[in-house]
């Protein structure tokens, strides 16, 4: 969930920037119930579209845009995912997750088609009233601030190592090459200018960036699988032991044999970090009013190519970062290859630009929710535009400071906001929104959407379950950072 989330919400609502709604223009109290202009319209009165204008985005296009919501920092840590799980179970659980997030994606279309909501906070308020909206908006703001975050902790951990490249001797005491200093800079000088714009549709642009920075990471991560081969060199990988720093770890054992099937103490991890990486739920809805000839299937379509085409990228990243690295493998892969690799630094550099101008983006969605929620018939001001983003900043750079690793915040906010988003609230709204005479309670679809929520309940409290049993145990060991 990335770029094109914001350009989404500022379509959605057209007074969350202090701009003037059209005459004709619907707000959520009186939201057409119809996904679809209707056949046969009321005399007398002009039809209300879903949106204040008739989509026209392509089927490629929107393919391209959901593609680029799915795709996010999550990538970095499906490595580690698989070498605590092994490969044939990790492509499983993977496999799973996706055709559990088309299927969620599914009831959400469903509900829409129904009432003709245009954003998922305003399916919760259709569900449950404005406590379902509050309970959407602080769900969708958690995950938002998480990847902010992880966002950030890629910014904290690459980019000292990207400036010490360009240094012929590293000092380490210097404070340019501490990151928790660095994150601060780059949040004042480049992301809080950004974040403080009151529109924010330009940097829709840079959704092809991020996209393309991805895939040269994925074409580079498949080229220094060859070149390394077997062998974890010091002159291969920046990864030493930290007791002897001229003795490199060793792979997964002495002959670098890769593991099918596997489960240990760090497995908790490891659903909650692929959950994380599929979420994009936020965002559909806002591609689908945009979407040129917009029927169920037609996004359903494109929802099942996007997800298709992510898991296929998902499933070449995990591997070849694991079997480039085995056991060893981090929770951040970049961090597993030397500073000195020109190949790596042009990664490195790609994915830093990617990550810093998407920050603004993702922190866009929580502003307006949080406006709407605490400030909703008040009028456009910029000190409190100034004050949330402000306040929005300082939090997260203070959780990014204090948590140790980014495999952490893939976790938490992959077992809280990721099943919640995917799993639980879909269900729900399916369950409380399609009326009993289209589907009768037990209706097989209804229960597939009951047992679906189960699920997503059980997901997330054995996943809490088992991490903070690793937090109290002290099983937390984790190389690298």
């Amino acid at each position: 969930m990335d770029i094109s989330s914001a350009v989404g919400m500022e379509l959605q609502d057209p007074k969350m920037n202090g701009g003037a709604l059209p005459a004709d223009a619907v707000g959520p109290s009186q939201e057409h119930e119809d996904f679809l202009p209707s056949d046969d319209p009321v005399p007398e009165r002009k039809p209300v579209q879903f949106m204040d204008f008739e989509g026209n985005t392509s089927f490629g296009m929107s393919v391209f845009n959901l593609s680029n919501a799915i795709m996010g920092s999550g990538i970095l840590g499906l490595a580690y995912a698989m070498s605590h799980t092994g490969v044939i179970f990790f492509l499983a659980l993977l496999l799973c997750i996706a055709l559990l997030s088309s299927y969620s994606i599914h009831l959400l279309l469903t509900c829409a088609g129904v009432v003709g909501i245009r954003a998922y906070e305003q399916l919760g308020q259709r569900a449950f009233g404005p406590a379902g909206k509050v309970v959407v908006a602080a769900v969708i703001c958690l995950h938002n601030v998480g990847a902010m975050s992880s966002y950030l902790f890629i910014i904290k951990s690459e980019l000292p190592l990207v400036i010490g490249s360009f240094l012929p001797m590293s000092p380490e005491g210097d404070w340019y090459l501490k990151g928790n200093f660095l994150i601060i800079i780059v949040s004042v000088i480049i992301i809080l200018p950004l974040a403080l714009m009151k529109h924010l549709g330009y940097l829709g642009y840079t959704s092809g960036l991020s996209l393309t920075c991805m895939l040269f990471f994925l074409v580079s991560v498949i080229y220094k699988k060859f070149q390394i081969g077997c062998a974890i060199g010091r002159n291969e990988t920046a990864v030493t032991s930290e007791d002897s720093p001229d003795v490199p770890k060793q792979g997964f054992n002495t002959s670098c044999e890769a593991h099918m099937f596997t489960v240990d103490s760090q497995m908790s991890y490891t659903i909650p970090i692929m959950a994380f990486a599929f979420v994009c739920h936020p965002e559909v809805l806002p591609i689908y009013t945009e979407l040129c000839r917009p029927t169920q299937r037609r996004m359903q379509a494109v929802a099942n190519v996007s997800i298709g085409a992510m898991f296929f990228m998902y499933a070449l990243t995990a591997t070849f970062g694991y079997l480039t690295f085995y056991s060893s493998v981090e929770a951040e892969l970049l961090h597993m290859y030397s500073q000195r690799d020109l190949l790596i630094l042009c990664v490195r550099l790609a994915v830093l630009v990617a990550v810093t101008l998407t920050v603004p983006v993702v922190l866009f969605p929580i502003r307006r929710a949080l406006q709407q929620l605490l400030f909703p018939s008040k009028a456009f001001s910029w000190l409190r535009h100034v004050a949330i983003a402000l306040i929005l900043l300082v939090l997260v750079n203070v959780l990014v400071i204090c948590v140790p690793t980014i495999r952490d915040i893939f976790g938490v906010i992959g077992s809280t906001s990721a099943p919640s988003l995917i799993f639980i609230l879909p269900s729900i709204f399916y369950l409380r929104i399609v009326p009993s005479d289209t589907e009768p309670l037990f209706s097989w679809p209804k229960i597939q959407a009951l047992c679906f929520g189960i699920l997503g309940v059980l997901f997330m409290a054995i996943s809490l379950g088992f991490m903070f049993t690793n937090w109290a145990t002290g099983h937390n060991h984790m190389s690298g950072h």
